[in-house]
């Protein structure tokens, strides 16, 4: 799709979050003769006030279809740019798209006109913040001219207008951005792939992947749409599974990094071991790999030391929405020496690994409320673990954390659920962690 496709069109911005908000800035601002209609639960007041660039001069020449009929009649329309949090399978984009409505998104419409093909794309279930990011400090340090943006919270379309064709842009992909993509980058990193998404957890963004065939199908798009100049940078746990689908492209295997880093945990040297890759087949020298590397502090909220008060360690995993990432937490730390923070609200996961690790490696386990909990407790009792507390808001959760507390101990905040419920998200829940602990 071009922007003379868009001509003369009834456009249908679906959900107004920060990615569908860069899109319209873009799209008015290329003053396109198009009939343009917001549709989205929330106010008209409430989204023109919304911090996302929007201009109230602008909302004047938009139209609006908000509150509880957002969604109808979307088989009016020619073109709707459908943001990631809405599900593909709801029964008005069908209709929608049985009307030969053309239905895109903010990630297709960069892939169809971004002025580079130097885009390299990061997904995984878990380690696409942390290995994107290392990726675009890497560039970053070697003099390149490098963008970033995507999941990671940079809409696409807020640096568009600043990319020249000779730029790189590294972009974090979630499975939902990728899932209806018909193009993929020219670098792909694949870091992981386990059991997560499988329920809508955000009330704001209902999406989820019915099963885990149709999780596969959406992520293997990073990779599906590469040629034999393309390159495919995976994880080798991950060969099967992506060997079966015969990609065209060059494709290079990872598991650890030797290099030296700040990171802890086996799942870091993984990420740094693809980020290693990407670098080295982009040209850059492996001294200016390693300086990057040893600098790289890692993301916020991902396994990140907070204090250390009486010889007891803090850590923030609050990024931790999925049983397998919060075993990874526990992996990292000695064995039972952890008391460990948890629970929340459930996004169709089996936890029975995870208890199986709890029992292991965990003298205490805090529980927030959520249907995620109950079903971390139906599995602990299955296994006859029985040492839980469960409490109602962070501050109870890090009191209960302190008491159970001796020398050499570490308090854990790694939830394996997401926060919908007592928090607004999973920032709000580690920053209110850190702030307990601190204070």
């Amino acid at each position: 799709m071009n922007l003379k496709n868009l001509q003369n069109k009834k456009i249908a911005i679906l959900g107004l979050g920060s990615e569908n908000c860069a899109l319209l800035d873009f799209l008015l601002k290329q003053n396109i003769n198009a009939d343009i209609t917001v549709c989205d639960a929330r106010t008209q007041k409430h989204l023109c006030d919304y911090d996302c660039n929007i201009k109230k001069t602008n909302c004047s020449k938009l139209k609006w279809q908000t509150g509880s009929g957002y969604d109808k009649n979307l088989d009016q329309y020619d073109v709707i740019f459908r943001i990631a949090g809405y599900p593909l399978f709801n029964k008005n984009i069908i209709k929608a798209m049985m009307a030969g409505v053309k239905i895109s998104s903010p990630t297709k419409l960069f892939f169809d006109l971004c002025p580079t093909k130097n885009i390299i794309g990061v997904t995984g279930t878990k380690g696409k913040g942390t290995t994107s990011s290392l990726i675009y400090k890497i560039l970053k340090d070697a003099g390149k001219r490098v963008h970033f943006g995507g999941n990671i919270g940079i809409p696409m379309f807020s640096f568009f207008n600043k990319i020249k064709p000779n730029d790189w842009v590294v972009l974090e992909l979630s499975s939902f951005q990728l899932e209806d993509l018909h193009q993929s980058p020219y670098i792909s990193v694949f870091t992981n792939f386990f059991e997560d998404h499988l329920s809508a957890a955000d009330p704001n963004n209902p999406n989820y992947h019915k099963t885990m065939a149709t999780y596969w199908h959406a992520k293997e798009n990073i990779f599906s749409h590469q040629n034999k100049n393309d390159i495919l940078i995976a994880h080798e746990n991950l060969k099967s599974k992506i060997e079966h689908h015969r990609p065209k492209s060059k494709i290079i295997y990872f598991n650890k990094s030797n290099l030296k880093t700040p990171l802890i945990g086996e799942h870091n040297k993984r990420n740094i071991a693809a980020a290693e890759l990407v670098a080295q087949k982009i040209g850059i020298s492996k001294e200016t790999t390693k300086k990057s590397v040893i600098k790289f502090k890692g993301l916020e909220h991902r396994i990140e030391f907070v204090k250390m008060i009486k010889n007891v360690r803090y850590y923030n995993d609050s990024f931790s929405t999925a049983p397998d990432t919060a075993v990874i937490a526990l992996k990292t730390f000695d064995n039972g020496a952890i008391i460990l923070i948890a629970g929340g609200s459930d996004k169709g996961s089996d936890f029975t690994h995870l208890a199986k690790e709890i029992k292991k490696r965990v003298k205490t386990l805090i529980l927030f409320p959520g249907k995620g909990s109950i079903k971390i407790k139906q599995a602990l009792k299955k296994i006859k673990y029985n040492n839980i507390q469960e409490v109602k808001n962070m501050s109870q959760a890090v009191e209960e954390a302190k008491k159970n507390t001796e020398p050499g101990d570490v308090i854990l905040l790694s939830p394996a659920c997401a926060s919908f419920g007592i928090f607004k998200n999973y920032k709000e829940r580690g920053v209110l962690f850190k702030k307990e602990v601190i204070n």
